[in-house]
């Protein structure tokens, strides 16, 4: 009766290989979820960004809501305006654009004399 009931129930040595085992599928799970979702989605928010910089006049744009229109005024950073139909021109979110479907060229003035 010499040894305390402390001493005896304590872990045998080599117990941090055992949490170890317990947490690995924890980070195994969190690394295919990185890898199989959250990466692509990035990727894919990247690419929506970088297109709807580079809307410009004379584009023709799909809309979130599906209108089809061609720019015809960048009005700031984050409007833009489409013209839908002869004389109707309507203003939109740069973010709602979900597709631009033609690249077109600036409008030029016409110098000839």
């Amino acid at each position: 009766m010499l040894i305390t009931p402390a001493y005896a129930q304590a872990a045998p040595m080599g117990g941090g290989t055992d949490m170890l085992m317990s947490l690995l599928p924890f980070v195994l799970i969190f690394v295919i979820m990185y890898f199989l979702i959250l990466r692509p989605q990035q990727k894919k928010v990247k690419a929506h960004q970088e297109m709807v910089k580079s809307v410009r006049r004379g584009d023709t744009v799909v809309t979130t809501g599906g209108l089809i229109g061609k720019v015809s005024r960048v009005i700031d950073d984050s409007e833009i305006e489409l013209q839908v139909s002869e004389g109707v021109k309507i203003r939109q979110l740069r973010g709602m654009i979900s597709e631009v479907r033609a690249k077109g060229e600036p409008a030029k003035e016409d110098t000839e004399s």
